[in-house]
């Protein structure tokens, strides 16, 4: 059990990290190198670096830091966040209990060319299997991804119907060893995607090469999860791709924080590393009034 688990490791997450740690609380962060920052070759603007510094040594460092104050750090991916008495975190290969999680994985870069795609959001096409699945009772849907994470909600959506499809858009599945295996339990279309076609509804996909299927919901389930996915799913208030919070940075669910650009706003380094520190502070209130 841990007082707080972050998603993310990019500078709200870990700089979360070094309050929650340091006031004794058990911190875990999860987190896959693929922060944007990486690829920020010069940061100018950044206090304290008197010459321009690369972001992924800035990274670097603060994982470091990280990791000399007793934070446990795991490059893995996280599939899944519930809530019962305690908040329970899913990887492709584990599974860990919080008291408090702290949302920083940014803002979804997700970039899907896929024609009336936002024509039917709310209208065949979802985000969210655990808010909509039950919609599609019995009828034929399909899961757009090619990650893990597109089978954990192809997995899902079992629950109310068997008839599903999983449309990679072209890309090749990969898939942990965990998912391999429960891939094979769903039909896989891996044809690239021209456009949804229907009249008020979502009625049938359309691919490159002319053909087509008939389909009545598609579940959004592209790259990995972002931190607007997992809020989503757990019925927290999103405001177009920006998680809302308070002034300590809570969710309207009580233990779930966010920070960093998944909150919106102006996205700077040093917008989320204060974002991170008031969060740390929020989640150590949170913890010692729950003890």
């Amino acid at each position: 059990m841990y007082d707080v688990i972050i998603i993310g490791k990019g500078p709200a997450g870990i700089s979360a990290s070094l309050y929650t740690v340091r006031a004794n609380l058990k911190t875990l962060v999860i987190g896959k190198n693929d922060s944007v920052l990486k690829k920020a070759e010069k940061i100018e603007n950044y206090y304290g670096f008197a010459d321009t510094i690369k972001g992924d040594m800035l990274l670097h460092e603060g994982e470091k830091q990280a990791l000399r104050l007793g934070v446990e750090l795991i490059d893995d991916e996280v599939i899944s966040i519930d809530k019962m008495d305690f908040f329970e975190v899913a990887t492709s290969t584990q599974k860990f209990l919080s008291k408090a999680v702290l949302l920083a994985t940014g803002q979804p870069q997700k970039k899907l060319r896929v024609g009336n795609l936002n024509k039917f959001e709310g209208n065949g096409v979802s985000y969210c299997s655990t808010c909509d699945g039950f919609f599609y009772r019995s009828m034929k849907v399909g899961v757009l991804g090619f990650k893990d994470y597109a089978v954990h909600e192809a997995l899902e959506l079992l629950t109310y119907t068997k008839d599903i499809t999983i449309f990679t858009n072209g890309k090749e599945l990969k898939l942990s060893e965990k998912y391999i295996e429960d891939s094979r339990m769903f039909r896989v279309n891996r044809k690239p995607i021209l456009e949804l076609e229907g009249k008020e509804f979502l009625e049938s996909i359309y691919f490159e090469d002319g053909t087509f299927e008939m389909l009545d919901g598609l579940f959004i389930a592209y790259e990995s999860a972002s931190s607007v996915d997992f809020a989503r799913k757990l019925g927290i208030i999103v405001d177009e791709n920006s998680v809302v919070v308070d002034k300590n940075m809570q969710t309207n669910l009580e233990g779930l924080f966010a920070a960093g650009d998944c909150t919106g706003g102006f996205k700077q380094i040093s917008v989320a590393v204060g974002q991170g520190a008031l969060a740390g502070r929020g989640i150590i209130e949170y913890v010692k009034k729950t003890k």
